[in-house]
């Protein structure tokens, strides 16, 4: 490692100020303080000293998405194998691509109780999806950074990782990389780069392709990795199912060869359909505890949208519907279907466009749990609301904590100041 840091210190100076390369600093600064702490130390009695810094905390989020990384690939296999082997089972029609070539080159079959089967043919569509994601998200960073002369910051490796989580396993990558552009270009740069976007550029990046592209990302072609198989997700399912059966429709979801079955169960551990990477609640968990535990996420936040979905659905549950089965879908199926678990973890807990005040955070998060369940239930063409509901609380974020600073100061100034 000391031969990588003299290497490093003796090119330096042809991307300092005055080099032949200054214009390209910001991308010898990337690497250099992702490879090693920066230098430069604070030396005032007002500065705090702390030793985590913005690459380190993002690298902390990078961690607590592992879980959810692994778990997707595997899950994605899992459910194309199911299908594979089930459509095989009773003659159905369907079609290998490309994907199967590569699993076939690798001496590996579709065997849905095998692992290896699994985790390798779900990393041959996911890793696309990730690579798209970075040569085209990342490229944009590098050169937004050159232009202003600025360091490449590192909200990206969070947003690259993000992004393609909550995308269908099939996705076309020509969407995939229009979808990241748009999110970087829009959600955040035109407003400044890193700390200064208010929304989420993975969820805008994501709602770009939602509403442009509604048959690719929500369809029911998507969900699972076969050509020639369509299922829908427990939420799809809901928002179309009849009233009189309600949470029943769950246990007989129509499939090409017949019907299958979403448990509790399946739903919580995430081996059901859906994006790649939010399917599992457990694994969601697991984030939460390393991010908690760490510091870099706020469990208020997380606590007030769960605070917000109880407390909505259990209103809704009360009021009840004739024509509609998603009044009856309790408030621990809302927690464990869908994206939610995993948007209250990694999207609602974004440092840069949350609520910033204790108390805002509070807001926040009850505000987001209400809208998620609003849309879900109220408005059935969407049945995912976890997306809209941050991007809406994202929007909200700085008016929150505007008020509540007013009013900490209101209540100070009526204790300190004479009358």
């Amino acid at each position: 490692m000391q031969a990588l840091r003299d290497a490093l210190d003796r090119v330096h100076p042809h991307f300092a100020k005055g080099g032949k390369l200054q214009k390209l600093y910001p991308v010898y600064e990337a690497l250099d303080t992702f490879l090693y702490t920066p230098g430069e130390t604070t030396k005032g009695l007002t500065h705090v000293r702390d030793s985590i810094d913005l690459k380190r905390m993002m690298i902390t989020v990078v961690v607590a998405l592992i879980p959810c990384t692994l778990f997707g690939m595997w899950n994605v296999g899992y459910q194309a194998n199911t299908a594979i082997a089930e459509m095989a089972a009773v003659d159905a029609p369907f079609e290998f691509d490309w994907h199967h070539t590569v699993q076939a080159a690798l001496g590996l079959g579709h065997d849905p109780t095998n692992f290896i089967d699994n985790f390798v043919y779900g990393a041959i569509y996911f890793l696309p999806l990730y690579i798209v994601t970075m040569v085209v998200g990342g490229h944009i960073e590098m050169v937004f950074s050159i232009l202003r002369g600025h360091e490449i910051n590192e909200g990206f490796l969070v947003t690259g990782l993000l992004y393609p989580l909550i995308l269908p396993p099939d996705i076309p990558l020509w969407q995939v990389a229009l979808g990241i552009a748009f999110g970087v270009i829009v959600g955040k740069e035109i407003f400044g780069g890193t700390g200064r976007n208010f929304l989420n550029p993975a969820l805008t990046a994501r709602a770009f392709l939602y509403f442009a592209y509604s048959a690719q990302i929500s369809g029911d072609q998507i969900w699972t990795a076969v050509d020639g198989f369509a299922g829908a997700t427990p939420l799809g399912v809901m928002a179309v199912a009849d009233p009189a059966v309600g949470m029943d429709a769950l246990s007989s979801v129509a499939v090409p060869w017949g019907e299958r079955a979403v448990t509790l169960s399946s739903a919580f551990f995430g081996t059901i359909q859906g994006c790649v990477g939010e399917t599992s609640v457990l694994m969601c968990l697991i984030g939460a505890a390393i991010l908690i535990v760490t510091g870099v996420g706020s469990w208020r936040i997380m606590s007030a949208v769960v605070v917000g979905v109880i407390a909505t659905t259990l209103l809704l549950n009360a009021v009840g519907s004739d024509t509609n089965a998603m009044f009856t879908m309790p408030f621990h199926w809302h927690l464990a279907v869908g994206g939610l678990a995993f948007g209250i973890v990694f999207m609602a807990t974004d440092p840069v466009s949350a609520s910033m005040t204790n108390t805002g955070k509070w807001i926040y998060g009850i505000l987001i749990g209400f809208m998620t369940i609003l849309i879900r239930v109220v408005n059935p063409a969407f049945p995912e609301g976890v997306m809209l509901a941050i991007l809406f609380g994202n929007v909200f974020a700085p008016l929150i904590d505007y008020f509540v600073i007013q009013s900490n100061i209101r209540r100070r100034v009526a204790r300190y100041v004479p009358a």
